[in-house]
């Protein structure tokens, strides 16, 4: 299989396992879906990590699987193509993208689907979509701009230039800079921590922050009052609250 979940501790491990660069072809972007939507069904997967292994993150799309590819066929394979990574993306729990090497084209793409990117060192994104002639396709005119601001995600798609960790860091394309070593662990740590979270409450803060990005505020206030007023029917409710009164803060444990 070229991804694969593998569970620990509450974390699923969604590992792209396609040598040597993690090419993301048609099999792959269908594998990674079927098991997205597994991570969310699943009550023993309470947060996920996305990871391609110690060398590479994932280096794009399977280019010579594209040159074959014309215009009837990228119609109706295109669609697919975004479903894939918005699986990922709207992952209803906390998503972490360990990112090791290169993480170019459909593999920043996919980076851009977490809610937290922690990089190694030596780590490179991009998206060099312009250098074949084409434009990101699996979301990157719409997320890159989102986490960025659009001048940051317009020099990166007009150029195709590669950024490396440093500066990925500092225009908020990552949020951890760590020794590649340490990627994948520091990247468990952060989803076993939130995996022993209260999981509705998470879901909600995540449903709350993503739809108020796309929508006008007051809409977006409103998702939020909704979700809020309903946590209140929750046991993790009950249980965070008597144990701040009890116990002081931070000490719950929530089932």
């Amino acid at each position: 299989m070229t991804v694969n979940l593998e569970v620990a501790e509450g974390v699923g491990t969604l590992r792209l396992d396609r040598p040597p660069m993690n090419a993301l072809d048609v099999a792959t972007q269908d594998r990674l879906k079927e098991l997205a939507e597994e991570a969310t069904r699943r009550d023993d997967v309470r947060a996920v990590v996305i990871y391609g292994g110690e060398r590479v993150f994932a280096a794009g799309a399977d280019i010579k699987e594209m040159q074959n590819m014309d215009h009837t066929a990228m119609v109706l394979r295109a669609r697919a193509l975004q479903d894939s990574f918005t699986a990922v993306a709207r992952i209803p729990k906390p998503v972490v993208a360990a990112i090791t090497g290169y993480a170019l084209g459909g593999g920043c793409e996919l980076a851009l689907c977490a809610d937290y990117r922690i990089a190694a060192e030596n780590a490179k994104l991009g998206q060099p979509e312009i250098l074949l002639g084409l434009i990101p396709g699996a979301g990157g005119t719409q997320r890159l701009p989102r986490l960025v601001g659009p001048s940051k995600a317009k020099d990166l798609i007009f150029t195709g230039r590669q950024v490396r960790a440093d500066e990925a860091l500092a225009i908020g394309l990552v949020d951890r800079v760590v020794p590649a070593a340490e990627v994948y662990e520091q990247a468990h740590a952060w989803a076993a921590k939130l995996a022993q979270g209260p999981a509705i409450a998470l879901r909600a803060a995540k449903e709350s922050v993503d739809a108020g990005l796309e929508t006008d505020i007051d809409t977006g206030l409103t998702v939020e009052r909704n979700w809020f007023a309903g946590l209140f029917a929750t046991e993790d409710r009950e249980t965070g609250m008597r144990s701040f009164v009890e116990e002081g803060p931070g000490k719950a444990r929530f089932r």
